[in-house]
């Protein structure tokens, strides 16, 4: 592929489709638009996706002369990771009555299931809660990136049976990252978005704590998405915003 108009094999393009999330694809196709160099435009990939990425476009031919292929193969993995495949209703209604995609079964499965990466931001934890135990066997696998925002006012007053402190949380979740609110222009901040993102695509916005009773015995509802641009967009922004409103917590 030594000429100027150099394409990309389909298994080398087939490869960049596995490892790149929509975000990425196009914040990478556009620094190359914009004529960034290839080291630049790479930081917009994960650290730990980086190498990979990078070896496959520089395998594939000689740059910059494959920039342009490279950057049609780039917009091709956007537009086919920003389609929603999947928007259902997730319910936890009293006496099992939900119907519709039971809410404490979902949020199991969508954490067992997670082969990249899951982020879940919450206002309290309970140990009876099915999430509890799921999030602590995924925090316990290697190739998982469990990321947990907490309400500390909500975990830390120690008022509350079953509640986890912050520390305790972090404890659970060795091998994860466990984050919880500060203060912020003078006073506290409060921590209570819901939800789980799971392999930068799966995101459920749900109106429970993770709780037993919440996702038992109240009158809850969730929306369960399958749309990789929005499910990073919602990682994204948390992340944006962690060394302002957010601190590492210890164990």
């Amino acid at each position: 592929m030594a000429s100027s108009d150099a394409a990309i094999d389909a298994a080398a393009a087939r490869a960049l489709g596995q490892l790149l999330t929509g975000t990425e694809a196009k914040d990478v196709a556009d620094r190359l638009a914009d004529g960034d160099t290839l080291t630049a435009a790479m930081k917009a990939v994960s650290a730990s996706r980086r190498p990979q990425v990078r070896g496959l476009v520089e395998n594939a031919g000689p740059w910059p002369g494959i920039r342009h292929s490279v950057i049609a193969v780039l917009r091709a993995v956007e537009g086919a990771r920003s389609f929603t495949t999947a928007i259902d209703p997730l319910w936890t209604l009293p006496g099992h009555l939900a119907q519709t995609g039971p809410l404490t079964s979902s949020v199991k499965h969508l954490v067992d299931n997670a082969r990249e990466s899951v982020t879940c931001s919450t206002f309290n934890f309970q140990r009876t809660s099915g999430l509890w135990t799921a999030l602590g066997a995924a925090a316990a696998r290697p190739e998982i990136a469990v990321r947990v925002y907490l309400d500390t006012a909500a975990a830390d007053r120690g008022s509350r049976t079953g509640s986890p402190t912050t520390a305790e949380v972090a404890t659970h979740l060795r091998g994860g990252t466990v984050l919880r609110t500060k203060a912020f222009d003078g006073g506290p901040v409060r921590n209570h978005a819901k939800f789980l993102a799971v392999d930068h695509r799966f995101l459920l916005v749900t109106s429970a704590n993770f709780s037993w009773s919440a996702e038992h015995g109240n009158i809850e509802f969730g929306v369960f998405i399958d749309n990789r641009n929005l499910t990073e967009a919602v990682e994204r922004e948390l992340l944006r915003t962690e060394e302002i409103l957010y601190e590492r917590v210890s164990r």
